[in-house]
This record gives C-alpha cells, sequence and structure tokens, in this order.
C-alpha cells in the first residue's frame, strides 16, 4: 500500500500495519515520520525495540533472529530495521523477500531507506516491500518549494512571515531542511505568535547555510543567475577545495553535451536520461537547460573547463586572466544564461 505523506497522521490515528517502509532523502521529513511510527507503536504496546542497520558485516540472519525472538517480559515488539545505502545485497533482498513472507503478529516492523534509484526500485525485494507494507516514499522538497514549507513550518506554531521573508530565511538554509527546521523553532522560542517581521526575521536568522558543490549544478541548470553567484561565492569562502568544484561543473556540462548530442540524433530525451542514470532534480532541470544551451555553446564551455583548469594548476590559460574562482563563475554563467 503506497501512502502520501502527508497522509501518515490521518492513517496512524486509525490503526497500525505490520510493516512500514520509509525510503526519502528528505533526511528530517523521514525521521519526523519514522518517530511518528514509533510512537504510534509504542503507544498500541510495543514496547521493546530491536534496531538492525545494514553494514558491511550485517548479517542477516539477525532479521531473521529478532523475528523469531520472544520478548522476556512478554511485550509486542518493533524491529527497526535502517539500510543506510540502499542496496542490501544478492544474501539481503532474498532475506527481505523471505521476511516479508512471514512477518509475525507480535511484531511490528519498519524498514527506512534512502530514495531509491530507477534500477534498484525494480528489484524483486523492493517489490516484494511495496506489496506487504505501508509503502512512504517522501519526496525531496524542491528549492522553489522552500518558501512554502517554510510558511507551513510556521504556521504549526502559530508564526507567520510576508514572502520576502519566507525567501529570505529559504536563501540562508540553501535547500537544508534541518537547517531550516532549526531557525523556524529559534523564532518560536525568539518571538510569540503572530506575524513576525522582516526585522525580526533578519535579526534572527543566522547565515547557516553549508553550501553543497553538487546543488550549484542546479542553479546553473535552473538558469538560476543570483543563486549561482551567492553560492559559489559561499563555496569560496567556505574553503572548498576548487578542482572538486570544477570537476561537478565540467562533469554537468559533458552530461548537457551528452544529452545534445543524442537529441540532435534524434533520440527522446527521456530514452537519454534513463541512458545516463540522470534522475531526481536533475531530471527535471535537464530538459530546460537543454532548450536553452545550443550544441556549439556546450562544446566551447568545455573547451573552457580545460583553460580553467589549467589556471587551478597554475598555468597559463588562453582568454583567461586573473583569479580562477572568478573564470568558473564565468563558466558557470555561460550554461546559466544559455
Amino acid at each position: 500500500m503506497q501512502l502520501r505523506f502527508d497522509a501518515v497522521d490521518a492513517h496512524l490515528a486509525k490503526s497500525l500495519a505490520p510493516l512500514y517502509v520509509i525510503t526519502s532523502d528528505e533526511h528530517l521529513l523521514a525521521l519526523e515520520t519514522a518517530d511518528k511510527i514509533r510512537r504510534a507503536a509504542r503507544s498500541q504496546g510495543f514496547l521493546e525495540r530491536d534496531i538492525l542497520t545494514v553494514e558491511r558485516s550485517f548479517k542477516w540472519g539477525a532479521l531473521l533472529a529478532a523475528n523469531q525472538s520472544q520478548s522476556l517480559f512478554g511485550d509486542k515488539k518493533l524491529i527497526d530495521l535502517r539500510i543506510p545505502t540502499g542496496k542490501p545485497g544478492k544474501d539481503g533482498g532474498q532475506a527481505l523477500q523471505d521476511y516479508v513472507a512471514h512477518l509475525s503478529p507480535d511484531n511490528l516492523t519498519l524498514v527506512t531507506l534512502p530514495k531509491l534509484d530507477w534500477a534498484t526500485q525494480k528489484a524483486a525485494w523492493v517489490g516484494s516491500l511495496q506489496q506487504a507494507a505501508v509503502y512512504i516514499d517522501i519526496p525531496l522538497v524542491e528549492r522553489a518549494q522552500l518558501p512554502s514549507w517554510i510558511s507551513m513550518r510556521l504556521s504549526l506554531q502559530g508564526q507567520s512571515a510576508d514572502r520576502q521573508s519566507l525567501d529570505f530565511i529559504a536563501d540562508r538554509v540553501e535547500g537544508n531542511l534541518l537547517a531550516a527546521h532549526q531557525e523556524i523553532q529559534k523564532l518560536a522560542l525568539l518571538h510569540p505568535q503572530g506575524k513576525l517581521s522582516f526585522e525580526q526575521i533578519h535579526d534572527a536568522v543566522l547565515n547557516v547555510a553549508r553550501y553543497d558543490v553538487f546543488k550549484l549544478n542546479e542553479a546553473m541548470l535552473a538558469g538560476d543567475v543570483p543563486r549561482l553567484v551567492r553560492m559559489l561565492e559561499g563555496l569560496k569562502g567556505e574553503g572548498e577545495a576548487l578542482p572538486l568544484v570544477l570537476w561537478a561543473v565540467a562533469e554537468e556540462i559533458r552530461s548537457l553535451l551528452k544529452l545534445k548530442s543524442g537529441m540532435n540524433q534524434g533520440r527522446p530525451l527521456g530514452m537519454l536520461l534513463k541512458e545516463y542514470r540522470i534522475w531526481g532534480p536533475r531530471e527535471k532541470l535537464m530538459a530546460p537547460a537543454l532548450n536553452r544551451v545550443s550544441q556549439t555553446t556546450l562544446e566551447a564551455a568545455l573547451q573552457d573547463a580545460a583553460q580553467v583548469d589549467k589556471m587551478v594548476k597554475g598555468l597559463r590559460a588562453k582568454d583567461f586572466a586573473g583569479d580562477a574562482w572568478d573564470a568558473l563563475l564565468q563558466l558557470g554563467l555561460r550554461i546559466a544564461r544559455g
């Protein structure tokens, strides 16, 4: 049974299923959802809890043993299985299929996974979990959705803010939901319920962004020039390794060039995205970027990336002078502006 993230509270208020699966890369929302299930389980007598984390040395027999063992005090048990990589392996996949086929009525099982890639979603063990479990796939909160998400969270604590203030918070946390959550909680401690002014928010909210080099590519693909400039300045200020940032940008240009070449040969974009294993937020951004940027521009940008690489290594670069970070910004702007 597939269950929408926003329907979890209503579901848990009715009854509990024997098996829940949470899959998401949005760590805050996945943790909050898991906590809701754990609280509901405790309230219905699942007082003992076994936590199993699938690591390299994990033995899948431990899952079977947890399912079969009786509580020392006769309590019902919550089995909390965590698979951080989302890759249980061949033995693990078979163990999961066997497990869901023999669920114990005395146990409630919670399986937490990261967002599964397209190939893994087709695996037999995933199909078994989807059929037997209440399956909760929590999507990422995209950058464009973040102000609305912040507004909703503020309303839960009896506060509100105008769009300028919401955008200000979103810019400062730079897509980090946990950081946004912490800033929202801080506002509840500092100010009473009601509408918050921009000055109150500005004075309270720190610049908590930890800039992610791979989020930089999203800004470039989306053509969001202010965000691209802000993120590059942030990465530079945080001391991020310039070769890593250049590599990420150059790899994105190579991906765009492969897609553009394939489309020019008459191949459908959807087929090319699957072939090159591009999914998630990047998948949605590729079509607008490809419409904006020509193949000639991409080929020239790749040559420019090689020149920036020379600058990073202390060599003289053709057509570039000055700071390598500035040259990298010009490279990113070339793709963002088309």
